[in-house]
């Protein structure tokens, strides 16, 4: 057997590459949206593991479904499908929600999107420079959201409400400016509060 016939069989197809080069932006997008825009902005860490392994399973599954000649209404299906995953386990705030759908639409882009490398680099650019430009709080002031239990439920009254949020600026050291009333608990005495500030700085 002569070394031309083992040429074919470690040269990569054209279709290897193609995927290879498209799951390196994806990598790549999603490492500087986490990593770089996410961990930077909140300091959370816990959700790593599923921000990617659920976008690299939507680029593979979506990617192979694609060479069967997928539909662009096939595809937001699947989206919609991943979309609508929920962790019975643990509550997920709205940001961290949408920080999934970012990966996961990442992942169908990169794996159906038209267009060379070049292209693709760009498009995964403007959703990183939409993120970054609305996480700045350039359009609004970025707006920070927690749960607290609170035990001076004298304060809950809607008349109190001003004293109230002076006691939870203190105890917390965040300059609050708004609060939801979730519940009240008459026999315990305390109230769960969602309560609302802006980062300083």
């Amino acid at each position: 057997m002569q070394l031309a016939d083992f040429i074919p069989l470690v040269t990569p197809s054209a279709g290897t590459v193609d995927v290879a080069v498209r799951l390196g932006i994806d990598l790549l997008c999603v490492t500087l949206l986490i990593r770089g825009i996410y961990y930077r902005t909140y300091r959370r860490a816990h959700l790593f593991l599923t921000y990617f392994s659920v976008n690299v399973v939507i680029f593979l599954v979506t990617y192979a479904l694609n060479q069967v000649d997928l539909t662009l209404g096939a595809a937001f299906g699947l989206f919609a499908v991943f979309s609508m995953l929920r962790y019975r386990t643990e509550g997920i705030s709205a940001n961290d929600m949408t920080y999934l759908f970012l990966v996961i639409a990442i992942g169908l882009l990169m794996a159906i999107g038209g267009g060379n490398w070049v292209e693709l680099t760009l498009l995964g650019g403007l959703v990183l420079g939409l993120t970054m430009v609305l996480e700045a709080g350039v359009l609004a002031p970025r707006e920070i959201a927690r749960r607290v239990r609170y035990d001076n439920i004298a304060l809950v009254h809607a008349g109190q409400r001003e004293a109230l949020l002076a006691d939870l600026t203190a105890r917390l050291g965040v300059p609050v400016h708004r609060v939801d009333v979730q519940e009240v608990d008459f026999l315990q005495e305390t109230a769960r509060l969602t309560i609302y500030y802006h980062p300083e700085g």
